[in-house]
Order: structure tokens, then sequence, then C-alpha cells
């Protein structure tokens, strides 16, 4: 499976009718709401906010009053396409005045999708964690030689803390030696982009 680096925004006008279309990383289907909710106003004189999304194998699409499956299948389908998954694309439309019928709005909501697609890199998603781990001043080296090519966040307290993310392979190579100098004070698994 693959998902998107980064966030995307695009605008096509097709005969007079405005098509927003924003794609976004999502990590579980809670964040939709919220996400959804933050586009409806920022685009609040919208005439629909079609959408769809795939995470975990589940998916789901709207309409969003536009004609059955003019619009949310087509989107839907784009992301299948392209084997993308914990991704949510929703396509804003302003009503230009033209009705495209059914042939024209699938055209359109798919070309929408594709069309902001090429603007962003898509990438294979790789099993990993979050990893914090609290160890004493005086391991710093060594910590920092086992991680030595990790992007790492560091706290520096009465002792210190680092977070980072890495490959499950990558880490299942380097995991015993971390214990035997500190604790994994949390452990979570992510998917991270290649």
């Amino acid at each position: 499976m693959k998902t998107i680096k980064e966030n995307i925004k695009n605008e096509i006008i097709i005969n007079k009718s405005k098509f927003i279309t924003v794609i976004e990383k999502i990590n579980n289907i809670n964040e939709i709401a919220e996400k959804l909710s933050n586009i409806k106003k920022t685009y609040k004189d919208a005439t629909h906010y079609c959408y769809a999304y795939i995470i975990d194998n589940k998916e789901k699409c709207s309409d969003d009053n536009e004609p059955s499956g003019t619009a949310g299948i087509p989107i839907l389908n784009v992301l299948k396409q392209n084997n993308l998954t914990n991704i949510l694309c929703v396509v804003i439309r302003y009503f230009g005045g033209i009705k495209l019928g059914a042939g024209g709005l699938i055209r359109a909501y798919s070309s929408s999708t594709s069309e902001a697609l090429k603007k962003t890199t898509i990438s294979n998603i790789i099993d990993g964690y979050t990893i914090t781990i609290e160890f004493p001043y005086k391991n710093i080296k060594q910590i920092n030689y086992l991680l030595k090519d990790i992007n790492i966040k560091k706290e520096f307290q009465t002792n210190v803390i680092y977070t980072f993310h890495i490959e499950t392979k990558h880490f299942q190579k380097i995991e015993n030696e971390i214990k035997k100098i500190c604790t994994i004070k949390t452990k979570k698994s992510i998917n991270l982009a290649s």
C-alpha cells in the first residue's frame, strides 16, 4: 500500500464550476469528522463537499447531494487505482451555473482528484514505531551511536528523553542494545512513508 508524503490542495475550473481538492494523510478514522468540519468552515459558502477516504481496509465516500454515484465513488476509485491508504480526499465544488450532467460530474470529480495527486509525492508505507526512551546523561554517547542515522526529538530534563520514528526491521536490530542501556517508555506502532 501507499500514501502521500505531504498534504495537498489543488483547484481546477470546469464549465465555470470551481473544484478545490484537498487531500490529507490520516492516521485513524477519528480524525475524519474534524478534518471535514475544518474544511467546511474554510470553504463555508461552497455548494458541495464530496469526499472519500481509505484507512485500514475501511473506505467510505459521500456525494454530498450531487446525483448518486457521480462524486464520492469517482473520488474513491482514483484513490484505489493509486493503491492509496491512510488518506482523505475532499473535493469542494462551487457551482458555476452550468449543469455538467452525470457523465460530466464523474469526469470532473475524477479529474480533480487525479490532478491533485500529481502535485504530491506518493510513497510506500512501511511498518514502524514511535519510540520514547529515557536514560541518564552518562549514556548519551552510547545512545547517540545506536541512533546515529535517525532524526530524534531530544529533551534534557533530570534524565535525557529521546522520541523518534523507526522502521520495525531497524528497531529489531537495536532493541536489545537499547534495553541494556535504558528504559523504553513508550512504543507505538505506526506507518511510515518511505
